[in-house]
């Protein structure tokens, strides 16, 4: 019985050692809200130029403090705007990457305007199914723990999803970039020259102008189509 108790306990620690090993820090996102940490997986096998833009913002550190500025209860959270008001981006488009992934509850997706090929950098969390997404609009990743935290994200207003004083990424990081808590930088030794440490560059404001004009926003029901002439 004794020899079955630690059979157990070694094949435990194995499953989770084979977990914790499948999980691909280059290709999982960690962000940080005012409730805890959310971790995301990315999906570079769905939509590669989306995980490869969005994790270039990340390092850029262009999502921190950005406001989750619509979120409508029941459908989902959306980000990514540096203005805050839903028309603004990082002045680089995508084009679609469509692909079968399912927006169901934790699905991370890419809002854009009516142009398929208009996403930038804002995305969404689904907090439910949105199956009339499915195939219009690109899932590139979804979130595998801290939903609950996810939850808690402030909600907007009923008709609009617009959020007053909304709340904050505080932080998102690819997690291969995470360093271990308490980890010390390596030792300068003797032979190193000491070299004056300089101020970093300040990051260029960006101009109203590089943002798109295009409202950049999933919505709840099928996307708006152009209206054509009455035959």
């Amino acid at each position: 019985m004794l020899r079955s108790f630690f059979l157990s306990i070694f094949s435990g620690l194995f499953l989770m050692s084979a977990n914790a090993m499948a999980a691909d820090p280059e290709n999982t996102l960690i962000l940080d809200l005012k409730d805890g940490k959310v971790t995301i997986e990315l999906f570079p096998d769905k939509a590669p130029k989306h995980v490869d833009r969005v994790k270039e913002l990340v390092r850029q550190g262009f999502y921190d403090g950005i406001v989750w500025h619509r979120v409508i209860d029941g459908f989902m959270a959306q980000t990514g705007d540096p203005t805050g008001t839903g028309t603004g981006g990082s002045g680089k488009n995508l084009k679609a990457e469509f692909n079968d992934t399912k927006h169901e509850r934790g699905t991370v997706s890419m809002a854009r305007a009516s142009d398929p090929d208009s996403a930038d950098s804002q995305w969404f969390i689904c907090f439910e199914a949105a199956p009339h997404l499915d195939g219009q609009y690109t899932a590139w990743g979804k979130v595998t723990e801290g939903m609950e935290i996810v939850d808690k994200i402030k909600r907007g207003a009923p008709d609009t999803g617009l959020v007053t004083n909304p709340d904050k990424i505080i932080r998102i990081q690819v997690a291969a970039d995470i360093k271990p808590e308490g980890a010390a930088a390596p030792a300068a030794t003797g032979t190193e020259a000491k070299t004056e440490e300089k101020p970093a560059a300040e990051k260029p404001a960006m101009e109203s102008s590089e943002k798109p004009a295009a409202e950049s926003e999933v919505k709840k029901e099928e996307p708006a189509k152009e209206e054509m002439p009455a035959q």
